[in-house]
Parts: structure tokens; sequence; C-alpha cells
């Protein structure tokens, strides 16, 4: 099958300065983020990648970036063969905008609280003029509100007469409107409780079998990332350090990162497995360790892991970058 995303040395540095005057007294240089520090993937039709990590490790920002709502510091974003990063605004471009949609975090905060639900649904229609006329319209976002699990008749309320739950299948049919190809999908269900994850998450699985979506989904719950991936790439401080089969990166995780991340899940069918416990922090993101930005918390780490950093390659058809799993000193 042919990517319908493909991501190369995507990179995005933040400028996170003082104001110019208090650098000149307290003298201190500017400072930079590397928040997105040369990523690459690609995405097939139909499938789902998810990008998992501790919080700060780039994971938005690479979403941001896909969508436009960021451009990229270096690196280039194809979408279905066209490169998108460099793109001039005209029709081209809107018409490859109305293609790819972004699902994102907090639904109390991504729906205008003045708006009813019809008109915020709607919104997509009417910028890309998909649908002509006011009955045209409501029959399109009764549509859209019923693919998703509500009622014709929630279109007249506003945000604050819905759940959570109910407010992010809003979100959903919003980004449906526009009848895209590629949805990516920041945290959808981190601010929902556990059994309302479940409709949301199955409510989306539903809609790719039907519609044949591509999703990018971003999370920190390795729960979530295996109902819902058909592959995982594990991110740590702007990098991707490993990108596997889902079922082969929970069965096998090669990256010791990765392998951390796993371990802190509660065995609730308690194997007996041996498990290493998440240690120390994530590096602070302004001076980030020399070599392997892993190597500080890395049980595996040696003298070259301090000085050289490793670069993604690919093992027997996993792509891990580790300099332990390289020399086979991770079995």
């Amino acid at each position: 099958m042919s990517a319908l995303v493909e991501v190369r040395d995507l990179a995005r540095v933040f400028d996170v300065s003082a104001p110019w005057l208090n650098r000149l007294v307290e003298r201190k240089p500017r400072q930079f983020v590397h928040a997105v520090d040369g990523v690459s993937f690609a995405i097939e039709r139909g499938r789902t990648l998810a990008l998992v990590g501790e919080s700060g490790c780039g994971k938005s920002t690479v979403a941001r970036l896909l969508v436009g709502l960021h451009a990229p510091s270096r690196g280039e974003v194809h979408f279905d063969g066209q490169r998108i990063d460099s793109m001039a605004a005209g029709a081209a471009l809107r018409a490859l905008r109305r293609r790819m949609q972004m699902i994102f975090q907090d639904p109390y905060a991504s729906l205008n609280p003045r708006w009813r639900v019809l008109d915020i649904v709607a919104e997509p229609l009417r910028e890309h003029g998909l649908v002509q006329g006011a009955a045209a319209q409501a029959a399109r976002v009764g549509e859209l509100l019923r693919s998703v699990g509500l009622a014709e008749a929630d279109a007249q309320k506003f945000p604050h007469q819905f759940s959570g739950g109910q407010r992010q299948r809003i979100s959903i049919a919003r980004a449906l409107a526009t009848e895209p190809e590629f949805l990516v999908c920041d945290e959808p269900t981190s601010a929902l409780d556990v059994s309302v994850q479940a409709q949301v998450l199955n409510i989306m699985k539903d809609l790719q079998k039907a519609r044949g979506l591509t999703y990018l989904f971003i999370s920190h719950n390795l729960a979530v990332v295996r109902h819902v991936s058909d592959e995982v790439g594990v991110m740590y401080l702007g990098r991707l350090v490993e990108q596997a089969p889902k079922a082969a990166l929970f069965s096998q995780p090669r990256h010791p990162y990765t392998r951390m991340l796993l371990d802190a899940i509660p065995d609730i069918g308690m194997s007996g497995r041996a498990r290493t416990p998440v240690q120390g922090e994530v590096p602070n993101p302004l001076d980030p360790p020399r070599g392997c930005a892993f190597h500080p918390r890395c049980p595996h780490a040696n003298e070259r892991c301090s000085r050289e950093r490793p670069a993604l390659a690919t093992f027997q058809g996993i792509r891990v970058a580790c300099h332990a799993v390289e020399e086979g000193r991770i079995r």
C-alpha cells in the first residue's frame, strides 16, 4: 500500500528566550527548545500510527506541524505525494486542507461556548463552500451528529449542555464535515472518564472502517494505543526512538525506554515477569544530555551512549535508535 502521509526529518525549534532587556541586564544568552528534532515516518492509507511518550516529548508539536498550525524549522511533510509544508497559500493548499482535519485534546476548550452545535459543526461546511442554503446545512449537520451517536435535535443546543464525551463526539462530527481522508487525533480521550473513553474510541474505529480513514493518534495511554493503533512510534525528548507494528512492540519492545514505559503498566495478570519501574526524570529540554538523550536513565548505557547520538536504524523490520540494541547488548 502507498503512504498517504510521509514526514521526513521534521524539526521544530522554539525561541523561549527572556525579553531582550532582561537578557542584557542578566547577561543571559538566548534559549531554544528543540521540541521536534529530526522525526521521520510514513502512514499507509486506512491505517493508524500512534505516537506515545511522556509529557513534553514533542508528540503534540508533531501533530500541529502536520496540519500546518506550526511551520517546521526543518524537514518535509508530504500528503498524497504532494509536499505541503512549503506550499503557498491558495486554492491547491485549501483543497488539501479539506482532506486533513484535527481533533483536539480538550473538548471543553475546543468548542466555542457561544455557538450552537449547528454552527460549530457547520463551520467547515461554510468555510469550504460544501453546502449551500440553511436547510441543506442543517440536514448535513444532522447526518454528521447521527454518525457519532448524537441526535439531530442536539444541533440546537450549546456545548455546556453536554458531557465531556458528548462534546468530544461533536468535535469528531466537526472534523468529519469536510469528508477528510486523514485525521490527526491529539489525545482525544485523555480528558474523559475511562468508560466514556471506550465509547469514543469505538466510534472512531467504526468510522475508520466505514470511511477508510487514516489516523495519526497521539497518546500517553498505552492501553488506548493498544486498542486503536496498527503501528506505534515511541518519542523521547523530540526524537523517535522506536517504531514497530503494535503486536511486535507490545510483545518484544527493543528500546530500553519502551521497555520502561511498558513495565509501568500494572501487571493485572500477575505474570511474575521481572519489571523495571520508570526511573529518573525527563531531562531539561533547554539543556538536553549529550549523546543519547535517554542515557542518564538507561540501565544499559555505556560510554558511547553518553558521547554519540544513535541514529534510527532498522533491525528485523523494527526501527530503533539505540547503541545497546545495535551492539547486541540487549536481547
